[in-house]
């Protein structure tokens, strides 16, 4: 790029005000609010609850539009170091940006530049609506309402991201469905449907794809059958794919990415016995290994949720939800080593209504905090996990951001990087 371009980008960056709309939210604690830098547009915060432009209108406003045609990789360049919080402005600026933003290529450039950040979407008792926050739990936004049933609302629902989507899995009246947020968007479609529609499965996401095995699937006469099936979701055509089966049929297993391959772990069988066993896939070779014993020396009881598993620098953490104690995993030994307390009650509800997750080199765990005897709301802790210390040094985030109702049961959580 010439200088003299150069130049002229520089001269039109112009600061658009960070809006104050009721769906996007922002700490009342920091002591600048942040600023985002918009090409040639003028400091006019649009209103994020009008639809966007028609394609006939966004032409007619493209026709008038002062907007400089710079070029296609400069503005994927500079919207992709844009916090996706302010992603839906894009739609209402033109009908370039709004294609720009559809694409899917500022996500492909963050991804290449190493530029994704963690963020943790929520569920919590008593919200109608997801939350997604960042990393820091200074600054959040609501996510739309999902238009579905009753009976979606009141049945027990998963939650999974793959690339910039979150997918959250359920029952409505008639079947099991997927319904889809698109960060781009800022919207919910239903579908695509998976191949074998079920819940309570072990799950986890590796990019853009998301892997989905066993859970309960529903027969023709509504008999509910636990499965070994598995399949996998690709967030970039939105489509399904089946893949081998595991050894054991499993629900209320677990699910992580270890090392390149696909973890499933524990859960309970089809005459709903505990399974201390383990399986790992081999993409490459498309088989499971068994692994016998894996939780030999976990403590189970009644109605306790899914093993609560995170991975940090390919090392794998599970928090037991009888005695609260974090825990890493040896691959080579299938042992595992107590890493101290958790500041957290996982055992107060056996686990359920707990958050225990990975944000890039740290762990994040969310409940009743072991230091309040009577407080309901959530307490946020973080730490960079060590295998090698006996105890681990927990951060509590207490500025959590303001607009933020940290109830006293998560339903659902999942971290995306955007």
């Amino acid at each position: 790029m010439s200088g003299a371009k150069a130049r002229k980008i520089s001269r039109e960056m112009l600061r658009l005000e960070e809006d104050n709309a009721p769906r996007i939210g922002t700490s009342l604690s920091q002591p600048e609010r942040k600023k985002l830098l918009i090409v040639g547009t003028k400091p006019k915060t649009p209103d994020p609850n009008l639809e966007p432009c028609s394609d006939s209108e966004e032409e007619e406003k493209d026709a008038s539009d002062d907007v400089p045609k710079l070029l296609y990789e400069v503005e994927v360049e500079i919207f992709a170091r844009v916090s996706c919080f302010e992603y839906w402005k894009l739609h209402f600026l033109n009908k370039q940006f709004s294609q720009l933003l559809k694409s899917g290529e500022i996500f492909k450039v963050k991804q290449e530049r190493g530029l994704l950040k963690p963020y943790v979407l929520m569920l919590t008792s008593g919200d109608p609506c997801w939350t997604m926050i960042d990393k820091s739990f200074e600054n959040f936004r609501k996510l739309p309402e999902i238009s579905s049933d009753f009976c979606f609302f009141a049945w027990n629902k998963e939650t999974i991201s793959a690339g910039t989507q979150l997918l959250v899995i359920g029952k409505e009246v008639e079947s099991i469905v997927v319904w889809r947020y698109e960060l781009e968007m800022h919207k919910w479609t239903k579908g695509p449907s998976m191949i074998t529609p079920r819940v309570m499965y072990g799950s986890a996401t590796r990019g853009t794809d998301a892997f989905f095995a066993g859970g309960i699937k529903y027969c023709e006469k509504g008999i509910p059958e636990v499965a070994s099936a598995v399949e996998k979701y690709n967030a970039d055509t939105k489509t399904w794919t089946m893949i081998c089966e595991m050894h054991k049929r499993r629900k209320f297993s677990s699910g992580c990415f270890l090392r390149g391959k696909f973890y499933v772990i524990g859960g309970r069988d089809e005459n709903n016995k505990y399974l201390i066993c383990g399986e790992s896939y081999d993409e490459v070779k498309n088989s499971w290994t068994l692994i016998p014993d894996m939780l030999k020396d976990v403590t189970f009881k009644s109605s306790q949720s899914p093993p609560l598993i995170a991975v940090v620098n390919d090392n794998l953490y599970l928090l037991d939800t009888s005695s609260n104690e974090l825990q890493v995993y040896d691959v080579n030994t299938n042992v595992w080593k107590k890493l101290g307390i958790a500041p957290v009650k996982a055992n107060g509800a056996k686990g359920w209504g707990v958050a225990f997750k990975s944000i890039g080199d740290r762990l994040l765990v969310i409940g009743a905090s072991s230091a309040r005897s009577c407080s309901r709301k959530m307490a946020v802790y973080t730490c960079r996990p060590s295998p090698n210390m006996e105890e681990q040094l927990w951060e509590e985030t207490k500025n959590c951001c303001d607009g933020v109702e940290l109830t006293s049961f998560i339903h659902n959580c999942c971290v995306m990087f955007a």
